[in-house]
């Protein structure tokens, strides 16, 4: 696929796009499909040239088939590059810990560092991104994770090591919302839910390929040398490799893939949303001769409008305090009227499940060494001992091992979410899974043996996967186009507030009482699940 530059030269040159409507009968694969209802949109070979279509019924009509595969390729690697860049803290702590001197406290910290940096380039990003474009915003936010990840790899200090970690975490906040609103407006109706849950599974892929490389890279004292009069160990290397899978994933959105039609749509901009149906025709179309009909968009002129105002407007004051205004109208938008209540729920099942699933996911690889050290995940491990790297090296490649075996096991709840999610729908899969995700982790702290506490994990993985595809499926959903980015990045970043208070908790509990930490999530799980049965069901919608 050729990189799009939109230009008004190019525009110029833009063919019309004629040819012969197709029926659904002309295409009889997967390939190539078109799941457009010709008897609901009535449109005619003659009609169509003056009729606008709505952004479904344009979608519809465009097919689904190569195009989209490549599009999950290129949104899946960028999802799985953000879980890399997330989860690499929590497999380099049993190591780092000793050449960066720290304590359970500061390594809660380290962990919350980037949930910091999620929080606020959340909201940042996705308003950006509703305003500016989804794929520009991509290719920004996932640079700045490559790069300030990679660098966090020879910083000396522990100080410096959180700044750059935080700094990171400001592109993860940006590139995980807007992945799957740019992902969603691409999509049919009746294929949206099973490919959104697709595409979440490539969070999976980020979590295997992370555990992975810790297991490979880690444990070798191959990767050990001086650099300069820094000890660069195998954990460092292990976090510049993390970096790469972001760097490339903003290369491929930057080469190869179109602004979403539906932003262009609202944002008046028909030409381009034209060129971008054309493009997802052909590519579905391959190789079977058809064209596109001739037909127009209705598009909408209120983006336009706002840019026109803010060239009237006058002194920097008056600006600034407009787009400030500007800024925070989405969050008035979103609990006001008809969106107050499904938002409120949304907020607190983002808190719950961020909270609990980040909390004790990032310390699984800690809890598993003193599980190994000790006998029981809350076996205390004493500082003088982590202070003079007594108990990080030789390293224990079996931690390792057990936290790829975690990884590995969101598959099965992949699987379901992918061949559910259509019929059930995912109010339902949310609210379940939360139900049985608390009921698991309860057990948790209880375990006495490493086959114990690897077959619960294993269990809380799989089950706690099938939440996040629901919550991913239900929240490009429940927002119109205007505000979905917006939203998506308002809530994860009350998502990161609550990673960060897991992570502190179980930093400042680990050592001394850490059955207390371990019951908050089984009760916050249990919360959330009760309330995502307030949401209101999105099975098979329209986005609006």
């Amino acid at each position: 696929m050729s990189r799009h530059v939109h230009t008004e030269d190019a525009e110029a040159r833009e063919p019309l796009l004629t040819g012969n409507y197709l029926e659904p009968a002309d295409l009889d694969s997967d390939e190539g499909e078109i799941i457009f209802d010709r008897s609901t949109s009535n449109i005619t070979d003659a009609e169509s040239a003056q009729r606008r279509l709505t952004y479904e019924e344009a979608v519809e009509l465009s097919g689904f088939g190569l195009f989209h595969w490549l599009l999950l390729v290129v949104c899946g690697w960028a999802n799985a590059s953000d879980a890399v860049e997330i989860l690499c803290v929590s497999f380099l702590l049993p190591t780092a810990r000793c050449d960066l001197l720290l304590s359970s406290s500061d390594m809660g910290l380290l962990t919350a560092s980037i949930f910091l940096g999620m929080m606020v380039g959340g909201y940042m990003w996705g308003y950006l991104a509703d305003q500016r474009g989804r794929r520009r915003i991509l290719v920004v936010s996932l640079t700045v994770n490559g790069v300030f990840g990679g660098l966090a790899s020879v910083a000396p200090w522990f100080w410096l090591f959180l700044l750059l970690r935080f700094i990171s975490g400001i592109g993860v906040g940006g590139s995980i919302p807007v992945i799957f609103s740019y992902f969603s407006e691409f999509m049919p109706r009746l294929r949206r839910g099973a490919m959104i849950s697709a595409l979440a599974t490539f969070w999976m892929a980020g979590n295997i390929l992370a555990a992975g490389l810790a297991w490979l890279v880690i444990p070798r004292t191959w990767a050990h040398f001086s650099l300069g009069s820094l000890d660069f160990q195998s954990w460092r290397l292990f976090v510049v490799l993390c970096s790469v899978p972001s760097l490339t994933s903003a290369l491929l959105f930057r080469l190869l893939m179109p602004e979403s039609p539906k932003f262009l749509m609202e944002a008046g901009r028909e030409k381009e949303a034209l060129r971008v149906f054309q493009v997802m025709f052909q590519l579905n179309m391959c190789g079977k001769g058809k064209s596109l009909p001739e037909f127009r968009l209705c598009t909408s002129s209120k983006k336009r409008e706002q840019q026109e105002e803010r060239r009237t407007r006058g002194s920097c004051t008056e600006s600034l305090a407009c787009i400030l205004r500007e800024a925070l109208m989405p969050i008035r938008q979103m609990f006001n009227g008809s969106l107050r209540c499904r938002s409120i729920a949304l907020l607190v099942v983002f808190y719950c499940i961020s909270f609990g699933y980040y909390g004790l996911w990032m310390w699984f690889p800690e809890l598993f060494k003193r599980i190994e050290d000790g006998g029981s995940p809350c076996a205390n491990v004493s500082l003088p001992s982590l202070l003079h790297n007594q108990s990080c090296y030789p390293v224990k490649a079996a931690v390792y091992m057990e936290g790829f075996i975690i990884a590995a096991s969101n598959l099965p709840g992949n699987i379901f979410t992918i061949l559910l999610m259509g019929n059930i729908g995912g109010k339902a899969l949310l609210s379940c899974s939360l139900l049985v995700s608390s009921l698991t982790v309860f057990f948790i702290y209880k375990v006495q043996t490493k086959v114990q506490s690897l077959v619960l994990s294993c269990i809380f993985s799989g089950v706690s996967v099938i939440a996040w595809n629901a919550l991913d499926v239900l929240g490009t959903e429940l927002y119109p186009t205007q505000l979905r980015s917006s939203a998506l990045g308002f809530f994860t970043g009350v998502g990161r507030v609550a990673a960060i208070m897991g992570n502190v908790a179980f930093g400042k509990l680990v050592d001394s009482n850490c059955a207390v930490p371990i019951l908050l999530v089984s009760a916050l799980l249990l919360t959330g699940g009760l309330v995502a049965l307030l949401l209101p069901q999105t099975r098979q919608s329209e986005l609006t």
